[in-house]
């Protein structure tokens, strides 16, 4: 009976993370479409106004925003309507203020950065506010239930209207605003497209019932996102305040190409991370255990492709970008060697909460952090590639400090991260050395960026596939377990009723 019950549990995650590869990845491909053609009709300078724009409204938006967020939803082991209709009513009243803050700042923050169109700019990104409570909570739901291919119709739906928004207005002119608007029509398309899938609209009744629980997990859980988000938007800010934005534009797209991964693995996995790893520690599993082996996994695929995009940078921005952002290619190298060491990080907060210690996590992001941000604003006095230089050197501490708390939760060494990472060390290596081959043919001039690109993912994903062979890597099996579960259910993935 436990052994049926496990591979029930173990197909619901598979088709979970199915759909969720399906959302994540037609995402990308909208993205990638949207940023090649607005990044012909935006400079650099207008791509950092708009990132600016994003900062601010993003950091300001994460101080309170957790108080009844998604993740209180879903670790949440008994759920009752009170506690749905608590969580949506705190994060409506503080989604309100936050809008209203955000009016009444704008033009100081204007003056701020000595930029006047970010007046307008913050003004309509406020407008998001008042439609995320109802998209979150209903996601959150749909997360819980392990419902993603309602979630993934959906996103993909807001994804075509930024896209389409975005290009459209940037095509008659709207400059920096252009993306502006077109997240803002995103919200509201996945807005509907939420609350026409799921239709139960009592759980979005006014109430305050459980506002101590909600209260309590969101005082920790918004410290940790508000340190966070600020951090990873703050050499955008110091960039935009000490030197100009076009330097901004540059480093937020180097940012974009660095995370690609994210947006090809991690998030596809961050939606089923966190409800997973709950289940397995309702379940009475190690996760001990589920850490070191998650880790081995995902640094098998994370470092080999880091290590690909820093050496193909070049060929990938003309190709991608165009040549007028060719100045963003050591910026990306950097940044790609710096994120390596952030192969755990997906990990990191939802183990903490896992093990009832969301209070670590903030304490651990104080630790790292502040730091981390002194030196940023240091480098930024000179110039945007001391800013990407700089992550070398805080990025592996964060990572070191947030695996020491998990490590005293968890009970592991040292010793037992550097065994769980020696076949993926190997394994990067051989892919480093496919991958520069092809980068020497295209640097002598014998092939163009595109065949140098095209041969260079060739080799690197045959030298990747070689170094998961001579190593035994436990990501092979992994990945021949997923082609066999995908060839026998293929047949079987349109979603059924019960599922959307």
């Amino acid at each position: 009976m436990r052994e049926q019950r496990d591979g029930l549990a173990m197909s619901s995650v598979q088709r979970s993370i199915l759909f969720s590869a399906v959302d994540r990845y037609g995402s990308l491909v909208l993205f990638m479409v949207a940023t090649a053609v607005l990044s012909r009709l935006l400079s650099p300078a207008e791509f950092g106004v708009y990132a600016v724009v994003n900062a601010v409204t993003a950091v300001i938006g994460a101080s309170f925003q957790e108080f009844g967020g998604g993740n209180y939803l879903i670790q949440k082991r008994e759920l009752s309507p009170a506690d749905v209709r608590s969580a949506f009513t705190i994060a409506l009243g503080i989604s309100v203020a936050i809008a209203l803050l955000l009016f009444v700042l704008a033009s100081a923050l204007s003056d701020l950065f000595a930029q006047d169109g970010l007046k307008r700019g913050i003004e309509v990104s406020a407008l998001n506010f008042l439609l995320a409570p109802f998209s979150g909570t209903i996601s959150a739901l749909l997360r819980r239930e392990m419902k993603f291919g309602t979630l993934a119709i959906c996103n993909f739906a807001a994804g075509v209207a930024v896209a389409l928004v975005s290009i459209g207005l940037a095509m008659a002119g709207f400059s920096y605003m252009a993306p502006v608007w077109g997240a803002l029509a995103g919200s509201a398309i996945l807005t509907l497209a939420l609350l026409a899938s799921h239709r139960d609209f009592k759980v979005l009744r006014p109430s305050l019932l459980k506002h101590r629980d909600i209260i309590s997990f969101g005082l920790y859980a918004s410290g940790v996102s508000v340190i966070n988000v600020f951090y990873n938007l703050a050499p955008q800010l110091f960039l935009a305040r000490i030197l100009d934005f076009m330097s901004v534009g540059l480093y937020s797209r180097a940012i974009n190409l660095t995370q690609t991964f994210d947006k090809l693995v991690t998030q596809v996995l961050n939606p089923v991370i966190m409800p997973a790893i709950v289940a397995r520690r309702q379940a009475g599993d190690d996760l001990k255990a589920v850490y070191l082996e998650a880790i081995e996994l995902l640094s098998g695929a994370h470092w080999p492709f880091l290590i690909f995009v820093a050496i193909m940078a070049r060929p990938i921005i003309t190709i991608w970008l165009g040549e007028t952002w060719l100045e963003v290619v050591p910026l990306v190298r950097l940044l790609c060697i710096a994120n390596m060491a952030l192969f755990a990080a997906c990990l990191s907060y939802p183990i903490l909460v896992a093990v009832g210690s969301v209070r670590d996590a903030l304490i651990s992001s104080f630790i790292s952090l502040p730091p981390s941000l002194l030196v940023i604003f240091g480098a930024s006095i000179f110039g945007v590639q001391a800013v990407a230089a700089s992550a070398v050197l805080t990025l592996p501490f964060q990572a070191a400090v947030a695996i020491h708390f998990i490590g005293r939760h968890l009970g592991f060494r040292p010793r037992d991260i550097t065994r769980a990472l020696m076949k993926s060390g190997v394994v990067t290596a051989v892919t480093a050395f496919g991958t520069s081959g092809c980068a020497a043919l295209m640097e002598a001039g014998i092939v163009t960026s595109l065949a140098g690109l095209a041969s260079g993912l060739c080799a690197a994903a045959l030298c990747w596939w070689l170094g998961l062979l001579l190593t035994g890597h436990p990501l092979l099996h992994q990945l021949h377990l997923a082609a066999a579960s995908l060839a026998r259910v293929a047949p079987k993935l349109r979603p059924s009723r019960s599922a959307l």
